[in-house]
């Protein structure tokens, strides 16, 4: 079979239809239509079927795709050894990121990479409200991820999952609100507050529904936002409270002040996604260990500083 061929059906498992196939590779909806239907005849049983207006992939044709990511995998893995023999990573990096993130990551990773030589890096973040970042893995070499932990369907996938750091998420008040007087904050001490959230279904308000639960009752949500930026200045001012994370939330600089939540699990984990194929590269290998030490470096070092 050709190896062109089963990358095709490979993009239809990833991106679902014709239309988009033929966008990613350039190509016309018919001549994607036509390889695959000779890879069809080659394989000697159907592998996509009609549903609705658009196809699907049979059983075969699943398996065949799982195929066809394997084959990718060793040839970029035959590649990487060869670069790897020949001459230091280099080529193009394209890395997408949420706001926060790239807010923690992006300055000591850009430092630490702009020295090698041959290796460009592109960056960009991403609208936070998409709402699963492992879409992105077919259009960028590395997808930096949050979760409150590693999702089961980024496995099913069969991305490769880096593990980068865990941020606590605290409890956000304004300068001189009670509260702020104790060390931690349970459920029980926040059951009469007012709330500034976020999106239902977001991560952070997933903490709120945690609360809720602990508490046998619903909070009392005011108002809605994606930025974190306008909630901090919500709060600041004294209409409510929030959680947000721990590493980015200036506290003390603009009348806010934070506090751990305990009783619940309130934290982010936040990952590196790649497809398996592109994990083999040299150049995309340097970039991620970059990150896992910038990662480990921003984290050490505000811990630090919150014990302080």
């Amino acid at each position: 079979m050709d190896v062109r061929r089963l990358e095709l059906l490979r993009e239809l498992a990833e991106r679902g239809s014709i239309t988009a196939v033929a966008a990613a590779t350039n190509r016309t909806s018919s001549a994607v239509s036509q390889q695959l239907k000779v890879l069809e005849r080659e394989a000697g049983i159907p592998l996509t079927e009609r549903r609705g207006r658009g196809i699907v992939l049979t059983g075969a044709g699943r398996m065949l795709a799982q195929t066809a990511t394997d084959v990718a995998v060793a040839l970029e893995r035959a590649d990487a050894l060869w670069n790897d023999f020949k001459q230091a990573p280099s080529g193009d990096v394209t890395l997408t990121i949420f706001p926060t993130g790239g807010q923690m990551l992006l300055p000591g990773l850009l430092t630490a990479i702009r020295d090698v030589a041959g290796l460009t890096l592109d960056c960009s973040d991403q609208d936070p409200l998409l709402p699963d970042f492992a879409d992105l893995t077919p259009d960028f070499d590395i997808v930096v991820a949050d979760a409150p932990a590693i999702l089961p369907s980024w496995r099913e996938r069969g991305l490769a999952v880096v593990p980068l750091m865990t941020e606590p998420l605290d409890v956000a008040l304004p300068e001189g609100h009670p509260l702020s007087e104790k060390k931690s904050l349970s459920p029980r001490d926040v059951i009469d507050e007012t709330w500034i959230g976020v999106p239902a279904g977001f991560p952070f308000d997933r903490i709120l529904r945690q609360i809720e639960t602990a508490n046998g009752s619903p909070a009392r949500v005011m108002q809605r936002f994606v930025d974190n930026g306008i909630v901090e200045s919500i709060v600041a001012a004294g209409h409510g409270i929030a959680i947000l994370p721990r590493f980015t939330t200036r506290d003390h600089e603009n009348g806010l002040v934070t506090r751990p939540l305990t009783g619940v699990r309130a934290v982010r984990k936040i990952s590196a996604l790649m497809r398996p194929d592109r994990a083999e590269r040299p150049s995309v290998r340097l970039v991620v260990e970059a990150l896992r030490t910038e990662a480990a470096r921003f984290q050490a070092e505000h811990e630090t500083a919150s014990a302080g």
